[in-house]
């Protein structure tokens, strides 16, 4: 079999959840190709320059981009009021099409699978399409037309796929697909020997994402120098150097460490008995399949809201909406060692961490039944 994975470089979730994938089909022995949308299908400047627009949002007025997603969920993803940003990429797409051949197509993200629904739409023919939803949430731009199956993170959020009119058995509940280390257990005291943590003191780990400047790290530092108790702290800057020197300068003279990107994330997690974050989707899983509970701060408007709200009711994390009550959480999560207990048990009712095998089967399953 042949198939082609969409996907488009806006965070690093989307990318992420294309190389899993990628990797658990390469498994099976089958040819995969993964296109970033925007960057092959549209135009490699479009890319570059919408990413930034995208990021400099983030950073600079995430209410505005908070707006503009709870629009886009009022809109269909066929609307006239996209002025054809959805087709975007549409007639290249029909050539990779035409040239690839493949007998399935996954999209980790809405937009490509919005111009897929496209050529559905112009009268096209297209091999079994499933849609990968990389966040806890519902959202109108990921509903498209041809869109044959829906691989969504949790129960609830495919009783939100069904409530907004899509057929239950397109909606397949898998989880959200992670890096095949994530499947695998690691010994937490092996872990914290390889990183250098001492034993017998609570271990915080605190993210932002790749870029970390579009989150509250040097809140989070601050908040970690404050507290009474004797706590350890691992910050990952991310990419963004300029942030993580001004982080190690608010650490100097605390047990806290500073990091840049990092490539073992798995580890960091195994090690830590608390994570502090904003709710990007691919966080949100990851943390969920190594069992850590987590303290939600800093989350943007948008999609990392309603993951924070489904964190919230789902109780596999705390939430701390101020400066304030992030120490004051902080404290008390690290004081009550139950409290951690209860979340782990919570997590462990809802984690997935094979879902890219998962969704690796339905795909599979599909094509063949397609052939």
């Amino acid at each position: 079999m042949r198939v082609l994975i969409l996907t488009a470089s806006y965070g690093s979730g989307h990318n992420e959840a294309a190389r899993s994938l990628a990797a658990g089909f390469d498994a099976r022995g089958v040819s995969v190709t993964v296109i970033d949308h925007f960057r092959e299908l549209v135009h490699p400047l479009f890319e570059r320059a919408s990413r930034r627009l995208y990021l400099a949002l983030l950073r600079r007025a995430p209410l505005v981009w908070g707006a503009a997603y709870a629009l886009g969920d009022w809109l269909s993803s066929d609307s006239a009021l996209a002025f054809g940003v959805t087709r975007l990429g549409a007639a290249r797409l029909a050539g990779v099409l035409d040239a690839l051949a493949p007998d399935a197509v996954v999209s980790v993200h809405a937009t490509p699978a919005a111009a897929m629904a496209s050529l559905v739409t112009d009268g096209r023919r297209s091999p079994p399409h499933t849609s990968v939803v990389t966040d806890f949430v519902a959202h109108s731009q990921w509903i498209a037309r041809g869109v044959d199956r829906y691989c969504v993170a949790d129960d609830e959020v495919g009783r939100e796929f069904v409530a907004r009119g899509i057929p239950r058995a397109r909606v397949v509940v898998t989880g959200v697909p992670l890096r095949p280390e994530f499947v695998q257990p690691v010994d937490p005291e092996e872990a914290r020997g390889r990183l250098g943590i001492r034993a017998g003191v609570p271990l915080v780990l605190a993210m932002a994402g790749s870029h970390g400047n579009v989150g509250r790290l040097p809140d989070v530092v601050n908040a970690l120098g404050r507290l009474p108790r004797a706590v350890q702290g691992l910050v990952v800057a991310g990419h963004d150097a300029a942030l993580a020197a001004r982080l190690r300068g608010l650490a100097a003279g605390t047990p806290t460490r500073v990091l840049g990107h990092t490539a073992d994330v798995r580890s960091l997690m195994a090690a830590a008995d608390l994570l502090v974050t904003k709710a990007g989707g691919m966080t949100l899983a990851e943390a969920m399949a190594t069992e850590l509970p987590m303290l939600l701060y800093g989350s943007l408007p948008g999609q990392e809201r309603r993951n924070e709200r489904f964190a919230a009711r789902a109780g596999v994390a705390l939430v701390a909406r101020s400066r304030r009550e992030l120490g004051r959480l902080l404290e008390r999560a690290l004081a009550e060692p139950e409290l951690l207990e209860h979340l782990r048990e919570r997590i462990r009712r809802v984690r997935r961490p094979d879902a890219a095998q998962r969704i690796v089967d339905v795909v599979l399953d599909a094509g063949r039944v397609a052939s």
